[in-house]
């Protein structure tokens, strides 16, 4: 049944115009079409994902998106830290904070929100 279907991430945001400036400048993503009726599509991969209007944004305390980038993480991590992006510190069972970055035996993860407090992770090794 559904596990057969393709399936869209949707992240609530306040402001469309706030939200595109940060997918898109600071995280790399492209729209796939034009803004429609307040929202917008992107891809990360293959992976649809709709970033829509809505009075609820911000208020999941939980993870909204997650990139497994293996070897890739340390790039990525650099990278979103040059373009200003502030990562979370968590508690978390098993895990040890070396500066910003969660690490356990063979795991190194981040995560940070977007500008409605969507709860964004990048993992790898």
């Amino acid at each position: 049944m559904l596990n057969e279907m393709d399936a869209t991430a949707m992240l609530a945001v306040k402001d469309l115009t706030t939200a595109r400036a940060f997918y898109e400048g600071t995280l790399g993503f492209v729209a796939d079409a034009a803004d429609q009726d307040g929202m917008v599509n992107y891809r990360s991969g293959q992976t649809p994902i709709m970033i829509y209007e809505s009075a609820y944004a911000g208020t999941n305390q939980a993870n909204a998106l997650a990139w497994s980038v293996g070897a890739d993480f340390d790039t990525i991590f650099k990278e979103l830290t040059t373009k200003g992006v502030t990562f979370e510190h968590y508690d978390l069972p098993g895990l040890t904070l070396d500066g910003d970055v969660h690490v356990a035996d063979g795991f190194k993860g981040v995560w940070f929100k977007d500008p409605d407090g969507n709860i964004l992770h990048i993992n790898g090794r």
